[in-house]
């Protein structure tokens, strides 16, 4: 515990150094706007932590009145006093147990004051990231979205509870104790108050990079888990290809990495505890040397030594949570600096006039793409001048190399990037036309590339696309995906479970469940991105055969390698060299008999 005071005074004074430093070059605002918007979570709790500061109070009062209460029985014991001593002792104990009491209450304030202000902030920044535009945030890696969501987000909770809260109970006790030696002896409080600024002084010769090495730590933490997060998403394919022993290396790497940042940080608080310990033991000593004089000389009592020694360390462990506050203060901001990173991201374009197209859903869609340029990056062009158009009724191809632009054209679609030129619209059976956005998204089934089966029945797989979906429902978009074949034959049918991505599921099998829950949701356009990949020929006809007739008006659009559903297409598009061109009938024919 000492060592952790010692600690605090260190980390204080450097963080003062930082305050200055940011208020000096203007960046103190950062701070303010951080606080800011923590705070914003705390108001909504006002009342509970204005309690908490009462009990906080109330609790350091009765501490103080134990320990006046001990001095008396201390000197009532040695002889120097001997009225009083039960009433003494019944104040020494229930403000003693009282306290304790009170400090459990308090404990308990803070545990359920922390989590739900977590659990508000972590809603709300889950609601802003998956509302957040694709492009902005892919910028960040998993693992770093994932440590700032439990790890920042802990700091924030914890802090927005016990800041102000702390410092005004802090304050109260470094007055108080203050008040009380005064009462006694003006030297000793003297001495007393002297003890934590020069720790504080001396901590400022010691200390230069706190900061700097607790942001290290954070980044570093942040890789190692981007780092997991990949390697056991893609652990099928590192199987595969026979190199776990390279990543048991990297991962290794990582270690000593994340090693070496943590031992720096803990051979620099070696240092410095080491450095503040001695030096706050000679200033404990030296008041002990005081007190001893006093009680030679008899101008104090024995009770008032133990009361001076036991204040005199609570005065400088209070004066050590002050400036301790402050870490906590910087700790806190580049936490919710972190987190704002996430929260200002730009939102998805929505416009709210096309929620008014789900109405007009059975006479189906047409999309259409005019005239469309698009780039992830500046200048560095993925597609340009390209058109497409798909009606309700149609099958709709995109053909073409991996690397080309397919996916690229689904995302388009689906509103999760936008063109930098041109358009991209959807239109319903009476003209009424809208740009794709977030709200159209709604009118879509998705299917993406790679198994995107979760954990879990078959049924709650399928259920992902209609929650409310029955059994007949389900069976019937299994029929249709060619997937009930299979499916009624496993012993528990629809509840049959499954492990992560699928597990207990052929490549083909799954991709069927996959298009089997698109059925389900019954959307009028539907999207499958290399969907049919690890299906035979015959099956990936029968499937797209059985999907457009379950409904005529529905929209179809497909990517593909295997040009072996070419015949069954109304319009087929290639993709090459960042243009998007429409195959004739004579081409398409000729490509599906090279196949």
């Amino acid at each position: 515990m000492n060592e952790n005071k010692e600690q605090s005074n260190s980390n204080g004074s450097e963080s003062l150094r930082e305050l200055r430093k940011r208020w000096k070059d203007g960046t103190f605002q950062e701070i303010v706007d951080d606080w800011q918007w923590i705070f914003t979570y705390s108001r909504r709790y006002k009342g509970a932590i204005v309690f908490y500061i009462f009990l906080g109070i109330l609790s350091t009062t009765l501490g103080l009145v134990g320990a006046v209460a001990s001095k008396h029985v201390i000197d009532i014991i040695t002889g120097y006093q001997t009225s009083k001593l039960a009433i003494l002792i019944i104040i020494y104990v229930g403000s003693t147990l009282f306290g304790l009491v009170l400090n459990s209450v308090l404990g308990r304030i803070v545990l359920k004051l922390s989590i739900r202000i977590g659990n508000d902030v972590q809603r709300d920044i889950f609601n802003k990231i998956i509302d957040a535009d694709w492009s902005a945030l892919n910028r960040f890696e998993s693992g770093d979205i994932l440590n700032r969501f439990s790890n920042d987000i802990g700091t924030v909770g914890n802090n927005a509870v016990n800041w102000l809260p702390t410092i005004i109970i802090s304050l109260y006790r470094f007055v108080a104790t203050f008040v009380v030696i005064l009462h006694y002896d003006w030297i000793m409080a003297v001495f007393a108050f002297a003890t934590a600024p020069a720790l504080l002084l001396a901590s400022r010769v010691i200390l230069r990079r706190q900061r700097e090495h607790g942001k290290k730590v954070r980044v570093m933490a942040s890789e190692v888990m981007s780092f997991e997060v990949e390697t056991f998403y893609n652990m099928d394919t590192i199987k595969s290809f026979g190199i776990t022993d390279q990543y048991s290396s990297k991962l290794k790497s990582w270690q000593e990495k994340y090693k070496k940042v943590n031992l720096d940080y803990n051979l620099f608080q070696i240092q410095t505890n080491v450095f503040m310990t001695v030096l706050g033991s000679l200033v404990s000593m030296g008041a002990f040397g005081y007190c001893l004089w006093k009680l030679w000389s008899h101008a104090i009592t024995y009770g008032t030594m133990t009361l001076f020694l036991q204040q005199t360390s609570k005065l400088s462990g209070a004066f050590q949570n002050v400036i301790g506050i402050i870490p906590n203060f910087l700790n806190a901001s580049i936490s919710a600096h972190r987190i704002r990173e996430l929260v200002e991201l730009p939102k998805e374009v929505r416009v709210e006039a096309s929620r008014s197209l789900r109405q007009k859903a059975e006479g189906g869609f047409t999309v259409e793409l005019r005239d469309l340029d698009f780039a992830y990056v500046e200048n560095r062009t993925v597609l340009r001048d390209s058109r497409l158009i798909a009606s309700p009724g149609e099958i709709v191809a995109l053909i073409g190399a991996s690397g080309e632009g397919k996916t690229t054209l689904i995302r388009l679609i689906l509103a999760l990037v936008r063109p930098g030129r041109g358009e991209a619209l959807i239109r319903a059976a009476d003209g009424t036309e809208f740009p794709l956005n977030a709200e159209t998204r709604t009118l879509f089934s998705y299917v993406p590339q790679g198994n995107t089966i979760l954990s879990g029945t078959i049924a709650d797989n399928l259920r992902m696309g209609k929650a409310d979906a029955t059994e007949a429902e389900m069976i019937r978009a299994l029929e249709t995906a060619c997937a009930w074949e299979f499916v009624e034959k496993l012993p528990n049918g629809l509840e049959t479970k499954l492990g992560r991505r699928g597990k207990g599921l052929s490549e083909g099998q799954a991709q069927r469940i996959a298009i089997a829950r698109a059925v389900l949701r019954d959307a009028p356009i539907l999207l499958l991105d290399e969907a049919t990949s690890a299906l035979d020929v015959g099956t990936e006809r029968r499937v797209l055969k059985n999907v457009m007739s379950s409904n005529p008006n529905r929209t179809c659009i497909v990517t593909t390698h295997r040009p072996t559903v070419l015949n069954l297409c109304q319009r087929v598009y290639r993709v090459m060299g960042q243009a998007v061109t429409e195959l004739d009938e004579e081409s398409s024919a000729k490509m599906a008999m090279e196949f």
